[in-house]
C-alpha cells in the first residue's frame, strides 16, 4: 500500500478537513487519491434517510476517484463515541484482519490512500488492538495534525515520540487553529519546528468556510511539491 496516515493530538482537531484538503490538491496535481476513513463513530440520517458519518460524507465529497460512501468509511458506528464502545453496543468487535482487509481493498482503487485514524493516534479498537496497532500495521509514513490550542506542545511532542517508537516515519505535521483566542501562537509553532523533527506543511486558520480548497491554499508547498514529498516517501 502506498500513502499517507493522518493522526492527530486529538479528537475534533480537523484530521478529516486536512484529510480532504490533501486529497483536493493531490488530485490537482494530478494524483488519484483515496481517502479512508476506516473506522467512523457517530452517524447521522441524511436527506435520503441513510445512515453516514460526517466525516466519511466530507473525504466522500472532496474525491474524484468515484468511491462511494462504504468504500471511503467501510465501518461506521451509529454511537459518537470511542470506536470500541460503539461497537460493542450494536454486538460487535472490531477485528484487527478485518478493518486491515477494509483499507488495503478500498486503497487498491488509487494510487495513494490518505488513510485518516481516528480521535488520537492511541484509541482503542478492541481489548488487544488499537489505533497506533492500526499504523503500524499499515507501516505508512504519517502526517500529524496539531490543534493549536492550549497544551498543543505537549500533545504533539508525546504523540511525535509514540508514534516514532512504533518504527513509524513522521513525514511532516500541520497546525491548524482549533481555538482561535490562542495567544502567543507563533511562539508555539516555533517551539514545536524545533522539537518535532519534520516539516510543517501548513498553519490553517480559523477559516469560516473550511472547504477543501480553502484549507488547502494555506498548504506551505504547492501542490506539485507535496505530491513529489509524498511519492518519495513510499520508497524511503
Amino acid at each position: 500500500m502506498k500513502g499517507l496516515f493522518i493522526t492527530g493530538t486529538d479528537t475534533e482537531i480537523g484530521k478529516t478537513c486536512i484529510t480532504a484538503a490533501l486529497t483536493h490538491a493531490l488530485q490537482n496535481a494530478g494524483a488519484r487519491v483515496v481517502p479512508i476513513k476506516p473506522l467512523a463513530a457517530g452517524q447521522t440520517q441524511d436527506e435520503h434517510g441513510q445512515w453516514v458519518n460526517e466525516d466519511v460524507a466530507q473525504l466522500h465529497a472532496a474525491q474524484n476517484a468515484g468511491l462511494s460512501l462504504a468504500q471511503v468509511g467501510p465501518l461506521q458506528l451509529r454511537e459518537a463515541c470511542a470506536p470500541h464502545i460503539a461497537a460493542r453496543l450494536e454486538g460487535q468487535t472490531l477485528e484487527r484482519e478485518a478493518v486491515l482487509s477494509a483499507i488495503r481493498a478500498s486503497s487498491q482503487l488509487g494510487e495513494l490512500a490518505l488513510v485518516e485514524g481516528v480521535g488520537g493516534f492511541r484509541v482503542p479498537l478492541n481489548e488487544h488492538y488499537d489505533t497506533a496497532d492500526l499504523a503500524q500495521d499499515l507501516a505508512l509514513p504519517v502526517l500529524l495534525v496539531v490543534g493549536l490550542r492550549l497544551g498543543c506542545i505537549n500533545h504533539a511532542l508525546l504523540t511525535a515520540e509514540a508514534l516514532r517508537a512504533r518504527g513509524l516515519r513522521l513525514l511532516g505535521w500541520v497546525a491548524n487553529t482549533v481555538d482561535p483566542a490562542q495567544t502567543h501562537v507563533g511562539d508555539n509553532i516555533a517551539a514545536l519546528h524545533a522539537r518535532l523533527g519534520a516539516p510543517l506543511w501548513g498553519h490553517i486558520p480559523r477559516l469560516e468556510a473550511p472547504t477543501p480548497a480553502a484549507v488547502a491554499a494555506h498548504f506551505a508547498m504547492p501542490a506539485a511539491d507535496l505530491l513529489q514529498q509524498l511519492r518519495s516517501a513510499q520508497t524511503v
